[in-house]
């Protein structure tokens, strides 16, 4: 690809206002608007500074991920921005104004089923490009799933994606994906994985979008896979056998579960109990593939999926108005002395009840209940490792699973570069978080937090090879 640089002034919306749309464990999502073309994007602003060294592999991994696709299903990157004042680099994507997670929480709304076919037939065209390119999601979930005022569903946020092959048995993290998404295998310790994780968590979709709720919201790793067995069934011993999994001593029941979705789920549409069945087997070498999932009955009988454009104008809504909402909620309801204590069971039932939205812990960044269980004496520690998986835990974020010193590992040919460009903005201002009633309105923010500074930076073209080196070799200054 020719080297070339791309002039793009960006400044906020609304001039002194930053509307803040989503939030991750490494990064927060921004909207901003172009000033040359007077088009709506989306920021997501990464720290690369010394303190979360890590952030730097996902954000490099995440371009090189994003590099390979190309897909109406799949967000696009459209550049690249930073700051000479904040230690920080913005990813542009296109704007969406929804994601599933929000719309699914909104009062009153249940989706028919040619709409749930629309929805799901998007995201499985999406998973299939995805697959068919060599790459991994791990961590598919509604929120993660930005749908615009078209009805245009694509799969975004690829910080947790990797590269695999087929061909290859290559040890990965199995800290990743959601834990309400997470399928059994990696629950165990799998570290050989495939395709069948992304299923695994479209399946979970498909239900809860069919259920009007989630359909197994776990607090723990232990009471994810306890409701996992309820409803699928546990292994067989055959399955034990098979993949001799790290974690199987510590979850393997005593007595076996019987598999009951078809009783479970009787008032769904016939034609998506089967899919439901393959999507959410045990073994995933029994999950059926996004292309076979396609083609299932479920997608060729009446009613049909309709078309995206048909579906209902909903306004802006994502997972992050959801819990500000319940936040500002929370805060009037103690503020006129109505709030009472409510044990932690109780909590759990008001999510399974409105809200498709994991707990903080449920995250997949999270360092996992496990390992806090090991490690009693640790087991507030708020560690890296419990955000980000360490290089030798994941031979995919850009070292081998015994690298020592030999460098990093690229992932593509030494001369692919990425496009980049020279970027504006306007100073600092006022934060305000649409959707939250006026929560935190008129607070002053930091510079390097919600806001880039006002000057001009020159980025040079990104490459592959340097995946894994420091990021003060990346920029340089006017």
């Amino acid at each position: 690809m020719d080297l070339f640089l791309v002039t793009v002034m960006l400044c906020v919306v609304d001039d002194d206002d930053v509307v803040q749309i989503g939030q991750g464990t490494y990064s927060n999502v921004y909207k901003a608007r172009d000033l040359v073309t007077g088009k709506i994007v989306a920021l997501k602003k990464v720290r690369f500074d010394n303190l979360e060294p890590e952030s730097v592999k996902f954000m490099a991994r995440e371009i090189l991920v994003l590099r390979r696709l190309d897909h109406p299903n799949v967000v696009k990157l459209e550049g690249l921005v930073t700051s000479r004042m904040s230690c920080s680099l913005y990813l542009v994507f296109e704007y969406m104004e929804h994601d599933l997670a929000g719309l699914a929480a909104g009062q009153g709304v249940k989706f028919t089923e040619p709409q749930v076919k629309c929805f799901m037939k998007q995201l499985l065209s999406g998973l299939e490009h995805c697959h068919s390119r060599g790459v991994l999601h791990r961590d598919i979930k509604g929120s993660n799933l930005l749908i615009d005022n078209e009805g245009i569903l694509k799969i975004a946020d690829f910080g947790l994606a990797t590269f695999y092959d087929p061909k290859i048995k290559q040890a990965m993290t199995s800290r990743v994906v959601t834990l309400w998404y997470r399928p059994p295998e990696l629950l165990l310790g799998a570290t050989v994985y495939g395709v069948g994780i992304d299923l695994w968590s479209a399946g979970c979709i498909l239900a809860e979008l069919l259920a009007g709720k989630p359909i197994m919201p776990g607090r723990t790793e232990v009471e994810q896979l306890h409701k996992i067995f309820k409803l699928c069934g546990s292994p067989s011993e055959e399955y034990w056998r098979k993949y001799r999994l790290p974690n199987a001593t510590i979850f393997k029941p005593q007595q076996p579960y019987k598999r009951c979705i078809l009783e479970t789920y009787k008032d769904f549409p016939p034609s998506s109990l089967p899919l439901i069945e393959t999507l959410l087997a045990i073994d995933p070498d029994d999950r059926c593939t996004a292309s076979a999932a396609l083609n299932s009955e479920f997608f060729t009988t009446e009613p049909y999926a309709c078309e995206p454009s048909s579906l209902p104008k909903y306004p802006p809504s994502k997972e992050l108005d959801v819990k500000l909402r319940d936040e500002e909620a929370r805060r009037q309801k103690a503020l006129n002395g109505k709030a009472s204590a409510v044990d932690g069971a109780k909590k759990v039932r008001v999510r399974e009840r409105g809200r498709a939205v994991p707990a903080p812990e449920a995250n997949a960044e999270i360092q996992t209940n496990l390992d806090r269980w090991r490690v009693v004496t640790h087991a507030n520690a708020k560690s890296k490792s419990e955000k980000f998986p360490p290089p030798h835990q994941d031979g995919a974020v850009g070292y081998p699973q015994d690298a020592s010193n030999k460098g990093p590992v690229s992932f593509g040919a030494p001369d692919t570069s990425f496009s980049s460009g020279i970027f504006n903005s306007k100073p600092s201002g006022t934060v305000r978080n649409h959707g939250a009633a006026g929560l935190h309105r008129g607070r002053k923010t930091k510079k390097d937090e919600s806001q880039m500074a006002s000057s001009w930076k020159f980025m040079r073209p990104f490459k592959p090879s340097t995946v894994g080196l420091s990021m003060d070799l990346l920029f340089r200054s006017k």
